[in-house]
């Protein structure tokens, strides 16, 4: 994890979304382990493309180095069988590699899908060792793309977008990786899973969640964590703090920043019965930045003061990004998240000259897939400019990759299961994102209750983006996702550990939306039975 917290600091933050999972790989009854020969099955090709190869390789296990830029290592694997099966679409030019670890003993009976991060379309080798080691046959492809930030493919010699691998990228491979999978574990095990999951954190819960919009019959259960979805509205939306700065021609510095951040956290800290160092519902916070205007803060041993002109670049943070005229477009930063993660800088040169540092993610999404314009110069960009940007993502790529259709009723019908959380501090995704697509999906398949009975969320107090999988706090999700799949029982709160303002772990029963946590009035404010999950009318 330490190396996830390195890329993260270097400006690689959706490193969190290799995901870790805890369930129980206990063998169900009846599985056991089949008789077990590591050799390249027969593999039928999903519709639509054709399989150039399948290879066998017998793996010794231990330790599991993860490729690219997101790193992290996983020990004690055990010795395993690793599948590769070359896919291509006839007519597009590529090549998608699925990748199958199958465990030589003490298989579960269960499969596992594995999401991926930023632009990497799959599992960069921690995940699969891990799920290995707990048990789980499991799965994960490469789209044919490159790793998280390699862009080189968005766009073709011609310079336009290259629609075969986005396709990939945004829904195909996914699916077709639950398939190849599936028919690998049949062919090794000589039968098929009992169960399927798929798991997922950021391009990961994104991609969950087109598994149960588009493809519902693929996996019995989804974990779809800080989900990336609204693609094409976010992934331009979180490019606003750079274009606010540029068109306000004032950049905070990190420290003052924080000051706001803290500031905010204070005076919303209470909203939920009791100060615990946690702001418990973010879009009920109303703190007025402009309430700092002269305060002094000390950065790097200089004292500054903090202006109007700061706090009106946070406030537009905050608010999110509007047009001209003041309509909203997107939801903006959560009061209580990093707000440097979006609205880096450089440091002042010796003519006073700044610098923006926009995160790499949003600035390729912006110069490759919707200007298509690899020398666009982002500080330059317009209030007007931005929202034309805005609106052309949303009309080019909707359908592509916005993953947002509400409509889960193929899903529901197949008896799936989709559990998801999001951190509501997170610095990358804004969380009132997966809110608004929740209550879509209500209005759309018959209200909470309806909803409930296969689709939960579950929102935590002070955790960044991807927290719970151990960067910021923890959380089973898995084990509660396979209960509900396996055992009927429907999770109505999710145990977690969260880190408060002053970097203490404090433990919660995280509330199933719409309901949100309530201090009881009694009770150390670090213990989950302190608390209640009640409706916020309530309050």
């Amino acid at each position: 994890m330490r190396r996830l917290l390195t890329v993260l600091a270097a400006g690689v933050p959706l490193a969190a979304a290799v995901y870790l999972p805890t369930a129980s790989a206990e063998p169900q009854d009846g599985s056991g382990s089949p008789a077990f020969a590591c050799t390249a099955p027969s593999v039928k090709a999903p519709a639509g493309t054709e399989v150039e190869s399948v290879t066998a390789v017998s793996q010794a296990g231990g330790t599991i180095n993860g490729t690219g830029v997101l790193g992290g290592t996983v020990s004690g694997v055990p010795a395993y069988c690793e599948v590769t099966v070359t896919l291509t679409h006839p007519g597009d030019g590529d090549q998608a590699k699925v990748r199958t670890w199958l465990p030589v003993s003490g298989w579960n009976g269960r499969f596992q899908g594995l999401g991926g991060a930023a632009y990497l379309a799959g599992d960069n080798g921690v995940a699969l060792g891990t799920a290995v080691k707990n048990g789980y046959a499991a799965v994960t492809t490469d789209a044919g793309v490159g790793d998280a930030l390699d862009t080189s493919w968005a766009l073709n010699s011609e310079g336009q977008v290259n629609t075969a691998l986005l396709k990939n990228f945004a829904s195909r491979s996914q699916h077709e990786a639950a398939v190849v999978g599936k028919q690998v574990v049949d062919g090794v095990y000589g039968k098929g899973p009992a169960y399927s999951y798929f798991t997922g954190c950021s391009t990961g819960g994104r991609q969950g969640y087109m598994e149960a919009q588009r493809y519902p019959d693929d996996y019995d259960g989804i974990l779809a964590e800080a989900p990336g979805i609204n693609w094409d509205e976010f992934e331009v939306a979180t490019l606003w703090p750079q274009v606010v700065m540029s068109n306000e021609k004032t950049y905070p510095s990190k420290c003052e920043f924080d000051a706001f951040t803290n500031a905010a956290v204070k005076a919303c800290d209470s909203l939920d019965g009791v100060k615990d160092g946690l702001v418990n519902d973010p879009s009920r916070c109303d703190f007025d930045p402009r309430r700092l205007i002269g305060t002094k803060v000390v950065c790097d041993g200089k004292e500054l003061t903090i202006t109007a002109a700061d706090a009106t670049v946070v406030r537009k943070i905050w608010d999110g990004p509007r047009t001209a005229s003041g309509k909203k477009l997107w939801s903006g930063v959560p009061i209580g998240a990093d707000l440097w993660a979006l609205a880096g800088h450089t440091d002042p040169d010796a003519d006073g000259n700044v610098a923006g540092s926009p995160f790499p993610v949003p600035a390729a999404w912006v110069k490759l897939w919707v200007a298509k314009d690899p020398s666009l110069d982002l500080s330059k960009i317009t209030y007007s400019q931005f929202t034309k940007l805005f609106k052309q993502s949303q009309a080019e790529y909707d359908k592509v990759i916005g993953t947002d259709d509400p409509d889960l009723s193929g899903f529901r019908k197949s008896g799936g299961k989709l559990l998801s959380w999001h951190g509501l501090a997170d610095q990358y995704i804004p969380t009132q994102g997966t809110v608004e697509y929740r209550e879509q999906v209500e209005r759309e398949m018959g209200g909470t209750k309806r909803v409930d009975d296969f689709y939960r969320l579950f929102l935590a107090p002070g955790t960044n983006h991807c927290g719970l999988n151990g960067l910021d706090g923890s959380a089973d999700g898995l084990a509660a996702l396979t209960a509900w799949v396996e055992h009927g029982k429907a999770p109505k709160t999710l145990p977690a550990t969260l880190i408060n303002d002053s970097q203490q772990s404090v433990t919660r029963d995280l509330c199933s939306y719409p309901q949100v946590s309530r201090y009881n009035g009694h009770g150390d404010p670090a213990v989950a039975s302190s608390f209640r999950c009640v409706f916020p009318s309530r309050y």
